[in-house]
């Protein structure tokens, strides 16, 4: 066996044997997979002024990337993405919205909207990289 690392888009043949795996085992499981990419795009007079991406998988709503363009911070515009990514999902057959977030991002801001902390890794070396583990119940 070999083993080789690429940065590169894997070709379409790949990508289907990587999605066919899974989804074989998922179902002989009895599992839905539910995967779905999604994205929250909030704009302004035709401008975008913040996008939250994430996707769903199994029970789960998983958030990616949540930006704010800089002269939008700090009125809202998170909130709002957040409270509709709430609402999207809200009575749907997933449980949990969930995210990780970095000591030098925004803990405390999810925690302001919610979301309960599972647990934190600490980075010894940099605890600007201290990693954060936040849930959230849709229930």
């Amino acid at each position: 066996m070999q083993i080789r690392f690429t940065q590169e888009k894997l070709p379409a043949s790949i990508e289907a044997q990587v999605e066919a795996g899974p989804a074989k085992y998922d179902k002989d499981k009895s599992v839905a997979i539910n995967y779905q990419r999604f994205s929250l795009i909030a704009e302004e007079k035709g401008a975008v002024i913040g996008v939250l991406d994430g996707y769903t998988a199994y029970a789960e709503v998983y958030i990616d990337d949540l930006w704010v363009d800089e002269a939008f911070q700090n009125r809202g515009c998170a909130t709002q993405l957040i409270r509709q990514l709430e609402k999207q999902f809200a009575g749907s057959l997933f449980d949990y919205i969930c995210l990780c977030t970095s000591e030098f991002q925004a803990p405390g801001f999810y925690e302001k909207c919610g979301f309960e902390l599972e647990f934190k890794r600490s980075n010894k070396r940099n605890p600007k990289f201290n990693k954060y583990f936040f849930i959230k119940n849709l229930r």
